[in-house]
């Protein structure tokens, strides 16, 4: 692939895999990251002598920040350089976790999570347009399949590796394990990644017309991402719409996210650029980006929380049950790239993923109680091993028809609603699974009210743990009603041309 007919490629002289490899060190940094602190929380909040309550700021102010700089990242690496806005998010994040890791009060982390946060936040899409502007459609599977190995394996470890870490060492290293790999991210990055001619060519280009800042644009989505993060992770925390914190968040977030497309349509030069979605594939591609992050981040909380909660498993047992379905990922995600490398009908592999995935989450909710480890491994790498035939293909065909200048807009508002998806997927998660349990609870205790000699006192506990399996079966089954009523989206793809993968 040279860099005349790739005239964006980031690798410049150099092999494009080199910066595909580059460009997931850092991102799966990143992404374990967010689930090796959430397995520290407890021993965060006892060290800084807070309650757990005030320890869950710690996830919260890390999302809000990561949500807020996501829609813009595009826009700051058209202003900035490709290559320089990304050196600099990851020396912010470098930064910033050293800053973590030497917290002396809870202020001070909180603090440097969000310094955390506005680095790891223009990490993924600057990484993904990398990808697209060095490989063509003939090798993007390839590409995209090394690259998502950081996306689906790194959270599926983390709980083991924070677990591991916290226990052997301490909550602090968690985040000092960064500092090396972000150094190394850093050097690699200064020496094989290039802004192209052409890349630097528009930037000037865009300069001398006044790359005029669209400031009310900044403020709705800082304002109204922030509200709708802070209400999707406090929901369930704070009772719902019961609160005055969260009816105002959802507000503040539902006014302005609406008039937010409306004022960016319009705008010359606005900072999300809305009008990517008049494009077939790239709003396909967005909205089973959205589902990937409801599936995969939704149970990634769903399954460890269910075995430790109703079966009794230790932080280690329940994080392998996440663990064994990362391993299988990686076989997936190489078998997955070289057939789609190798085919036009990318959309017929999504549509397979989205069938393995609803059928693995419909199993899970026929399991019971008494359901033994291995069972729980299996149905997991079933689910697992079909995400790949969803990511890959999407990320993919996405671009199909996308004007090559778009890739870093584009990276953002998918890798944007890929995170949403996940944060709506468990803040609906934490709020089904408090009604179901009520709503079977209650059924249950009508059910043993009408046996004679059997005291509702004495089974209460026993009922209450039914009803609560019985609510995560509930949320399995739909889950997985969802995954296939989606397999109708892939077939209206546009598919990708057959000389881009005639090998």
């Amino acid at each position: 692939m040279s860099a005349e007919s790739l005239p964006r490629s980031a690798a410049g002289k150099h092999n494009p895999w080199l910066v595909a490899c580059i460009a997931s060190i850092a991102t799966f940094m990143e992404v374990l990251d967010t689930t090796v602190a959430s397995v520290s929380l407890w021993h965060i909040s006892a060290s800084l002598g807070v309650s757990y309550q005030e320890g869950l700021w710690v996830i919260t102010s890390y999302l809000v920040a990561n949500a807020l700089i996501l829609p813009m990242s595009g826009w700051l690496a058209n202003f900035f350089g490709r290559k320089r806005y990304y050196m600099g998010s990851v020396a912010i994040f470098t930064f910033a976790s050293l800053m973590c890791s030497v917290a002396p009060s809870l202020e001070w982390l909180l603090l440097a999570r969000v310094l955390q946060g506005i680095g790891g936040g223009g990490l993924a899409p600057i990484e993904q347009s990398m990808l697209v502007d060095s490989f063509n459609e003939k090798a993007r599977p390839k590409a995209f399949a090394l690259y998502g190995v950081t996306i689906l394996f790194a959270p599926a470890i983390g709980p083991l590796v924070g677990g591991v870490i916290t226990d052997a060492l301490s909550w602090h290293w968690v985040f000092l394990a960064n500092i090396p790999i972000g150094l190394i991210s850093l050097y690699l990055s200064m020496r094989f990644i290039d802004d192209p001619p052409l890349w630097r060519q528009e930037q000037r280009a865009r300069r001398e017309r006044g790359m005029q800042l669209d400031w009310l644009g900044l403020v709705l989505v800082i304002v109204g991402f922030s509200a709708l993060q802070l209400c999707l992770d406090r929901f369930e925390r704070y009772d719902g719409f019961s609160s005055p914190f969260i009816v105002g968040s959802a507000l503040i977030a539902m006014i302005l996210l609406t008039f937010l497309p409306l004022w960016e349509w319009f705008h010359p030069a606005p900072i999300l650029d809305v009008k990517l979605f008049r494009h077939r594939n790239f709003s396909l591609g967005a909205i089973l980006m959205f589902l990937i992050g409801l599936l995969v981040i939704s149970t990634t909380q769903l399954l460890p929380q269910m075995t430790q909660e109703l079966m009794n498993y230790d932080a280690w047992t329940s994080g392998l049950t996440l663990g064994a379905g990362g391993l299988f990922i990686l076989l997936s995600m190489m078998l997955t790239g070289a057939i789609a490398s190798k085919t036009t009908h990318l959309h017929l592999l999504v549509v397979m993923g989205l069938i393995l995935s609803g059928l693995a989450l419909w199993h899970f909710s026929t399991l019971t109680l008494q359901v033994d480890f291995s069972t729980l491994v299996w149905a997991r790498v079933l689910q697992m091993i079909g995400i790949p035939l969803i990511m890959i293909p999407v990320a993919t065909l996405s671009y199909v028809g996308l004007p090559p200048n778009k890739s870093s807009e584009a990276s953002a508002m998918s890798t944007l609603l890929r995170n949403l998806g996940g944060s709506i997927g468990i803040a609906w998660v934490a709020n089904a699974l408090h009604q179901r349990s009520h709503v079977h609870y209650e059924r249950l205790n009508e059910s043993a009210s009408q046996h004679q000699g059997l005291s509702i006192s004495s089974l209460a506990e026993e009922a209450w743990r039914q009803a609560s399996f019985i609510a995560y079966l509930d949320i399995y089954w739909l889950l997985g009603i969802i995954a296939l009523m989606a397999c109708w989206l892939p077939l209206m793809f546009r598919k990708v041309s057959a000389t881009a993968v005639k090998l």
